[in-house]
């Protein structure tokens, strides 16, 4: 079948309307604005879906991405403040938020960016130190943050974050910084130890001194007590019974004997009197032990003067054979000591 003029034209035209429609509908995607530009002139921001413009007379300007976007600083040197060469790289994160501004305030907007963040490292940086560039890089992200943002405002531009990556030094400082801090531990190490040995002092002289008050305090107690004894004896004295006398010097007497004894360097013992006086000695305390506690009878009540006369007199034997008798008038004698004055009479 021929087709006629009238045919060939309704075709042409439905062709037309076609192609009309596809350069009027456009579709911008989730995360991204559209400029929409007439006759070179911006009009209007085309946002994600679908959007109708002007055939052949309005046209898509630039494709802007608004999502946030990572932006990174390539190494640099800088010189600080104490005339320190490091080699610092980042990062910097920035969103756009006005789809004109940045397609038509600034030509290439990343570039533009990148340039502004190195020239604030430099300047940041370069008004430290050294050290203040290695322990406070919070302080150097804040402020590279606050003026890059600012700068970069009228842009339509956000910048979120930017950060430090590394800040590499020398070789050679690198290690005078190691050798500088071994110093600083050794020192440290040094001023704990000296403390230490200080505390440890201090600690042992009050010990020393708290044993010395200690000892002190001992020595006077065993002081009143040798005193409060002595009086004891003196007084028994004063009222006649020399019983006390002989029984304080018999105790003295076997102590110093068992000192003598007992001595871990003596392995021979010279003995300047003869053995049988220990075995007196020991003989007279028991019989003082008696006069003092034998005038009780088994019961509890005193004895009768017939019982304290029928006492018989013991005698003592000692190793050598010779017996030792006890005093028949009512005093002690100790074996190879002579009798005390007095020791004859009964008060």
């Amino acid at each position: 079948m021929a087709l006629t003029p009238f045919d060939i034209v309704i075709i042409v035209l439905a062709l037309l309307v076609v192609l009309v429609l596809f350069a009027g509908i456009k579709t911008v995607p989730q995360g991204y604005n559209f400029t929409v530009e007439r006759f070179g002139r911006y009009t209007k921001t085309l946002s994600p879906g679908l959007n109708i413009i002007i055939p052949f007379i309005d046209r898509i300007g630039a494709r802007m991405n608004m999502m946030e976007q990572v932006l990174d600083v390539p190494t640099q040197e800088v010189i600080t403040r104490d005339n320190a060469i490091v080699a610092v790289d980042g990062v910097a994160f920035y969103q756009v938020l006005n789809a004109p501004q940045a397609a038509y305030q600034v030509a290439g907007l990343q570039n533009a960016i990148l340039n502004l963040t190195m020239t604030n490292i430099r300047t940041v940086m370069g008004s430290m130190d050294l050290d203040e560039l290695l322990s406070n890089r919070d302080v150097i992200n804040e402020r590279l943050l606050r003026v890059v943002d600012e700068a970069a405002h009228p842009w339509g531009i956000k910048v979120t974050r930017v950060e430090i990556k590394d800040i590499n030094p020398p070789a050679n400082l690198v290690d005078s910084m190691a050798r500088q801090m071994m110093a600083e531990r050794n020192k440290r190490a040094q001023i704990l130890e000296a403390e230490g040995l200080k505390q440890a002092q201090v600690l042992e002289a009050e010990g020393r001194k708290e044993a010395a008050f200690r000892d002190a305090e001992a020595r006077e107690r065993a002081a009143e007590a040798e005193a409060r004894a002595t009086q004891v004896v003196s007084d028994a004295i004063a009222q006649g019974d020399m019983q006390a006398l002989n029984y304080f010097i018999a105790q003295k007497y076997t102590d110093a004997l068992a000192r003598i004894g007992s001595a871990p360097s003596n392995k021979i013992v010279l003995m300047p009197f003869e053995a049988s006086s220990l075995i007196g000695t020991i003989g007279g305390i028991g019989a003082i032990a008696r006069e003092v506690f034998g005038d009780q009878s088994s019961d509890g009540t005193p004895a009768s003067q017939g019982q304290r006369r029928n006492a018989r007199p013991r005698t003592t034997v000692p190793p050598t054979g010779n017996p030792v008798p006890s005093n028949p008038a009512g005093s002690t004698m100790i074996a190879g000591i002579p009798p005390l004055p007095g020791t004859n009479e009964r008060g």
